[in-house]
């Protein structure tokens, strides 16, 4: 599953500057909401590069204390701290001459800000506890879900770092705003776990792909991915439908569903009310309401299709 659905225009636009900037050496920032996809942005443009053939090494600054991180990112030497029994090579020597994926860069700290900035500006550093200088040559695409531009404005994030890290920037939308994508996502999901659990072929039918369209997809592609995954697992039929979907996922595209019959109930019963106050006069009603006596008629037309109970036909 290392391909890039791209079908809406937003996400179109995103890979079109992954494709342009890959041939080049320049620094990327991936922005976008946690589950997006940015690291899959990010291994498309490495295999796109000059340095495929190079090691492509993340690493996610989030998942590691505060007080390790440098350690992981520089490497160390034996007897640097407590525990360091021997010589440890870090990330940055490992994507010599490939890519480093910072994921989450915002969790660095200043000590690591500053010494990150060092290797981007002069090639060089030294690990913890050493004293011999090593040259890298690695190339950075930095992943966040954090505004930097305001973490900047804070003085968390350091401004001089950013704009190195900020020479290309792309944003990877979220899967709410690339609609066209999610049937094409769900049926590449659908027929990777049913190979990787061994189940047949399976489809979703017509009900369930119309709650993925109404639903907003909070965790993004990772969550799509990860329902698609549990109801290959939980169901042996062909066909998943509605209820192979989590209870909350239903439950979610019910209310999102009542609020816009809320709305159209409260439309329906402040013009009927307009038409109490001008006794039942439709060019006075359409006038009061600020719209032509004919649009009152095709609203009063679409009130008389909603029942008693608040549903269309």
């Amino acid at each position: 599953m290392t391909g890039i659905v791209a079908q809406s225009e937003a996400m179109r636009e995103a890979v079109r500057l992954a494709e342009r900037v890959a041939a080049t050496d320049a620094n990327v920032l991936v922005t976008g909401e946690s589950g997006a996809g940015k690291d899959l942005l990010a291994f498309f443009i490495h295999a796109r590069s000059r340095r495929a053939a190079g090691e492509l090494v993340k690493i996610d600054c989030a998942a590691l204390p505060r007080e390790l991180l440098e350690a992981e990112l520089f490497g160390y030497e034996r007897g640097a701290f407590t525990g360091a029994t021997r010589a440890k090579p870090g990330r940055f020597e490992a994507a010599h001459k490939g890519t480093l994926v910072l994921d989450e860069i915002a969790h660095l700290t200043t000590d690591a800000q500053a010494k990150l900035l060092r290797v981007i500006e002069q090639r060089e550093f030294e690990r913890l506890g050493g004293l011999r200088t090593i040259r890298v040559d690695a190339r950075l695409i930095v992943l966040t879900n954090v505004d930097l531009d305001e973490a900047v404005r804070r003085r968390a994030f350091r401004e001089d770092l950013f704009y190195r890290l900020n020479v290309v920037r792309i944003h990877v939308p979220p899967l709410r705003e690339r609609r066209e994508d999610v049937h094409l996502l769900a049926a590449k999901f659908l027929e990777a776990y049913a190979a990787k659990h061994g189940r047949r072929a399976k489809r979703l039918t017509t009900e369930a792909l119309a709650v993925f369209d109404d639903y907003d997809f909070p965790g993004n592609v990772r969550e799509l991915s990860h329902l698609i995954e549990r109801a290959v697992i939980i169901s042996d039929a062909e066909e998943l439908g509605v209820m192979d979907l989590p209870e909350a996922v239903r439950a979610a595209v019910r209310l999102k569903a009542a609020r816009r019959l809320t709305l159209a109930e409260l439309e329906a019963e402040y013009v009927r009310e307009t038409l109490v106050v001008a006794r039942g006069n439709k060019s006075k009603a359409a006038r009061l309401l600020g719209i032509s006596r004919k649009n009152l008629y095709e609203k009063l037309a679409r009130y008389e299709r909603i029942d008693d109970g608040g549903r269309r036909e």
